[in-house]
């Protein structure tokens, strides 16, 4: 219970938590955002990270002339870190997919590869692309493509516009409309609707299927 409220701080005042850890840390945010971007696409058991909304955040702060954070500094370092972590979640799902599958579905969930599976039979390899803007997705689309044997320089091809594109939209994004008085004054309601607009895509697709079973 302590944990699930711990996330849920994190993600309603992300913006002040990294205030506090750039001006209490200085560089070494650069280092902890790398983590958490990489934990987030390189480890399969951690698809609830802050993704979208963390790149809105340092955006955000960025504009802060005072705030110490540096917006070019830091989307490198997440492209860098959302590459990588693509890639070793590639690895894992080519040299080890299936005996994880098999072995560890209360935390490889199934249903979150079948819906990425979907992903890729109506996308293809544009999923890696696509699946930048799907929280949970984003996770478990590097994992299907390796172990489903994607060619790996086509995989790095979609990786690594998929990563750009990411940071290139919501970095800027930030920047822009974080520095306004109204998402100042209402920055966690505007995480919160980065958040729904994200998941709104699954949740339209759960319906689906809920609706599939009824009938």
């Amino acid at each position: 219970m302590d944990a699930i409220k711990q996330v849920l701080d994190l993600f309603l005042h992300l913006q002040d938590h990294l205030h506090h850890l750039t001006r209490e840390h200085g560089a070494w945010v650069y280092g902890i955002l790398f983590l958490i971007v990489f934990a987030e696409t390189g480890l399969v058991v951690t698809p609830f990270l802050p993704g979208d909304s963390l790149l809105f955040a340092v955006g955000a702060i960025a504009a802060n002339a005072d705030s110490g954070l540096n917006v070019f500094a830091a989307g490198a370092v997440l492209i860098v870190a959302a590459v990588l972590g693509d890639t070793v979640n590639y690895a894992v799902g080519k040299f080890a997919g299936a005996m994880l599958s098999r072995k560890y579905p209360r935390l490889i969930k199934p249903e979150y590869l079948a819906k990425t599976h979907e992903f890729f039979e109506r996308y293809g390899g544009k999923t890696i692309i696509l699946a930048r803007f799907v929280p949970i997705v984003r996770t478990f689309a590097p994992f299907v493509a390796g172990s489903g044997a994607m060619d790996y320089r086509r995989f790095m091809l979609f990786n690594v516009t998929g990563a750009l594109a990411w940071a290139g939209l919501i970095l800027p994004a930030g920047w822009f409309f974080g520095a306004l008085p109204w998402v100042k004054k209402n920055f966690e309601l505007v995480v919160l609707g980065i958040i729904f607009v994200s998941v709104l895509p699954m949740l339209v697709e759960i319906l689906r299927e809920w609706r599939k079973r009824q009938a």
